[in-house]
């Protein structure tokens, strides 16, 4: 249910990660001063997927990480994964993720997890200066290390200093839904959700899924009808399908921890509901909403409809029209635009996706 997809996005798109820590990471290893335990796991929080970790030792290593397509990519590389904390640390890696309520929980949840170092980087487009200045005031940092326009700062041992007010998770808003911090949308009903809901038919068929279901407003709202016997929720983000599963409690409602552009049904769909994002990056990428369009194509059954919202300079018309025999807008507004496809062609559905 998202317009927007953070950083941590990889899979097919496969775009440059520049939020990488490698270099920082080696001069405060090499005659910087970090030095890690003896012995004892190190947690590393969000790392890129193409970040080599050079001076963390992977069998010593546990990548936390709740993006599926991320989380993925690292458990192919060997390393031991979860998507949260699970034990105490020797020592641990944060690599600051973009929104900053999200980036303060996972220090807190660190600093009450770890005993000995706690690693500090982001990159400066982001919100590592910000994030400094605010560990300043509340206790001894050493660093920064500044290269490749980001920093890296830590603190020597878990700090007793409290962090309490950091620390966040899942929470009901005055809206009456579960977020939490670094989900989308945390704070109020996406805009381009809420028009799509608007929009969708009575009828939908029996069997739906919600492609980038986030926290589950859109199959809420599916949900209401009387006729539906099966709603998939496919999200990525672990915390936000945590979070979906508070917001959606029926039991016709199916949760699916999965990248949506390669996640398939037992059974072919009759419709599916989709808000795709549409960033990687600060840049827009046209290509991860086409690999979702794909994707809702091939779990379609030959009668089978996609409804869907999207920005109004998305140039997602042409590849619908490679993937669908009938394709029409039903709606728009300044910023959005409301389109719906129907009856695959199965035969063409690679074609037409850069």
């Amino acid at each position: 249910m998202r317009a927007v997809i953070s950083t941590r996005c990889n899979a097919p798109w496969k775009k440059k990660n520049k939020r990488v820590i490698d270099s920082r990471l080696s001069l405060a290893l090499d005659g910087g001063g970090l030095v890690w335990p003896d012995t004892g796991r190190i947690a590393v929080f969000q790392p890129a997927v193409n970040a080599a970790l050079s001076g963390v030792p992977k069998e010593r290593a546990q990548i936390i990480q709740g993006f599926k397509p991320d989380h993925d990519a690292w458990v192919a590389r060997g390393y031991a994964c979860a998507v949260a904390v699970q034990e105490r640390y020797a020592a641990a890696i944060i690599a600051l993720p973009r929104a900053k309520g999200e980036a303060r929980a996972l220090i807190a949840n660190a600093l009450k997890s770890v005993d000995g170092p706690v690693v500090i980087d982001g990159m400066k487009t982001e919100g590592v200066d910000s994030i400094l200045r605010e560990m300043r005031k509340r206790c001894a940092v050493v660093g920064p290390i500044s290269k490749a326009h980001g920093k890296l700062f830590w603190i020597e041992r878990a700090d007793p200093v409290d962090f309490s007010d950091w620390d966040a998770g899942p929470a009901l808003t005055p809206g009456g839904f579960w977020t939490a911090p670094g989900v989308f949308s945390a704070d109020a009903v996406d805009p381009a959700s809420d028009l799509l809901a608007q929009v969708l038919p009575e009828k939908l068929g029996k069997k739906v899924a919600d492609l980038g279901a986030g926290w589950g407003f859109l199959s809420a709202h599916v949900l209401t009808r009387a006729q539906i016997e099966e709603v998939h929720l496919v999200e990525a983000g672990h915390m936000a399908l945590e979070c979906a599963r508070r917001n959606v409690t029926d039991p016709r409602a199916q949760f699916h921890w999965a990248d949506a552009t390669n996640w398939r049904p037992a059974e072919k769909m009759d419709a599916v509901v989709m808000n795709p994002p549409f960033h990687t990056s600060r840049a827009a990428d046209p290509g991860l909403g086409q690999a979702f369009m794909q994707a809702a194509s091939q779990m379609l059954h030959a009668q089978g409809h996609l409804w869907m919202v999207a920005n109004r300079h998305l140039p997602y018309e042409a590849t619908l029209a490679t993937l669908f025999a009938r394709v029409e807008e039903i709606g728009t507004d300044r910023r959005f635009k409301l389109l719906h496809a129907s009856r695959p062609l199965r035969k063409r559905a690679s074609a037409g996706l850069r």
